[in-house]
């Protein structure tokens, strides 16, 4: 029925996830660049007080226990190395060290530990000692002494753990109007547009299926009625041509018979019955075409005995019907039944067969067979089509072009399809209109029996 909307190219569906991450990621390298300009200095200041608070406290309490430890045992009891001569193992000159953050660490820490220390030891950095850190000299009574302090180095590259989750969520949150505005607001004021010129002269295009998931459902069912009211308004101009066509042919021979002088004779009173039953047959059929089936409630039915009452359409058919129950409605069931076997008698060849089947779920089918060649399969959607007749005739014998169309309105009512095909049984050749339905849900009240 309703086109869905123009669909979203598979490239571009694939690529909005990318782009929004791509999005994401700059934002979080922006972030990141705006937290290390504002809060690397205060970081690396936090961690030089602590640095300096951890080795003078070592200092401290290294001191103190080389009066009673030697120091290998200090070493091992400290978990760093002491180590004992007048100058500290392994060290370099500043002039030809390679790490000048690890001089500029040590300068710091000499000045926190002055600062922090009735005494202001010396402080050597150790390019090539036990790890990165410098050489802390204790104030040792008897010999020249020194302990190692590791220094972490400056962080570089990765960035500090805490600057990086919080530069991430910032990039979400900065991703996240921008997911809003493109996902959110922007299809849903092509939406919003799109309803203001409903009813309007002009019936808008469908809407791009785009956005989240739930606005592209929103969309289809705003596409899905767009497509719906379409097709009632080209239902609704072509019935009402189809009214003043229809009607014409029957009213004309009535008003020729009645200007004609003297009585009539009992031929003219036929024809004038037959005029009368026609006009009677195509009220009938736009009746039940603009929607008098919906307002029957569904009643619980034995089938079989619904379907042989409406072959009383037609003269002579062969039954094969199942028995079984189903919950339809009747009177719009009989007559899309009743509308197959007269189009059958009307357009095929005899012999006629009506067969109903049971289907799982509680559904049904019900063939109407004829000898004829049928309609060709190309020409089958036309035929469906409201004021359609293939054989070009119109108006005569009450015949409107609504049978097949009330007939698939009635078996999309019933949750069914109305579909053809030509027999496959070689001794029964022929065509085939099956129509199919299943049991209607009930209205909340006792269920109605109809016998």
């Amino acid at each position: 029925m309703a086109s869905p909307g123009r669909a979203e190219p598979p490239l571009q569906r694939i690529g909005r996830p990318l782009g929004y991450g791509a999005a994401a990621a700059g934002f979080t390298a922006l972030g990141l660049l705006v937290l290390q300009l504002a809060l690397a200095q205060r970081l690396a200041q936090q961690q030089r007080r602590q640095l300096a608070r951890e080795v003078s406290s070592m200092v401290l309490l290294s001191e103190v226990a080389l009066e009673r430890f030697n120091p290998p045992e200090l070493s091992e009891l400290l978990g760093t190395t002491v180590a004992v001569g007048l100058r500290p193992p392994r060290a370099g000159t500043r002039a030809r060290s390679a790490d000048g953050a690890l001089w500029r660490q040590a300068e710091a820490l000499h000045a926190d530990l002055c600062r922090k220390l009735t005494s202001c030891p010396m402080v050597w950095p150790a390019e090539r000692g036990p790890g990165r850190g410098v050489w802390v000299q204790l104030n040792s009574p008897l010999e020249s002494a020194w302990l190692f302090a590791p220094i972490p180095a400056l962080r570089g590259w990765p960035p500090d753990p805490r600057l990086l989750g919080l530069a991430a969520a910032l990039g979400g949150l900065a991703t996240l109007p921008l997911f809003l505005s493109l996902e959110v607001q922007r299809p849903l004021r092509l939406l919003d547009g799109a309803l203001e010129r409903v009813g309007l002269d002009e019936q808008p295009e469908p809407v791009a299926s785009r956005g989240t998931q739930a606005v592209r459902n929103l969309t289809g069912h705003f596409n899905t009625m767009l497509a719906r009211l379409k097709e009632a308004s080209q239902e609704r101009a072509t019935m009402l041509g189809g009214i003043a066509h229809d009607l014409r042919g029957p009213l004309t021979r009535l008003r020729l018979r009645l200007a004609q002088p003297g009585p009539w004779t009992e031929e003219d009173r036929r024809r004038a019955e037959a005029d009368l039953s026609a006009l009677e047959k195509i009220t009938e059929q736009f009746l039940l075409f603009v929607g008098a089936e919906r307002r029957e409630r569904a009643v619980l039915v034995p089938l079989e005995a619904l379907v042989a009452e409406a072959a009383n359409a037609v003269d002579t058919v062969e039954l094969a019907l199942e028995p079984m129950e189903r919950r339809v409605r009747p009177i719009a069931l009989s007559r899309a039944v009743a509308n197959l076997l007269l189009n059958a008698r009307a357009h095929g060849k005899p012999p006629l067969r009506l067969v109903l089947q049971a289907l799982p779920a509680e559904g049904f089918a019900i063939e109407v067979w004829d000898g004829g060649a049928g309609i060709p399969a190309a020409e089958w959607e036309r035929a469906k089509q409201p004021f359609q007749r293939l054989d070009g005739a119109r108006g005569g014998m009450g015949h409107s072009g609504l049978g097949l169309a009330i007939a698939e309105r009635v078996a999309r009512a019933h949750g069914g399809t109305l579909t053809c095909r030509p027999s496959l049984e070689v001794h029964r050749p022929g065509f085939i209109v099956r129509l199919t339905g299943a049991s209607l849900p009930g209205d909340g009240t006792a269920s109605a029996r109809a016998s």
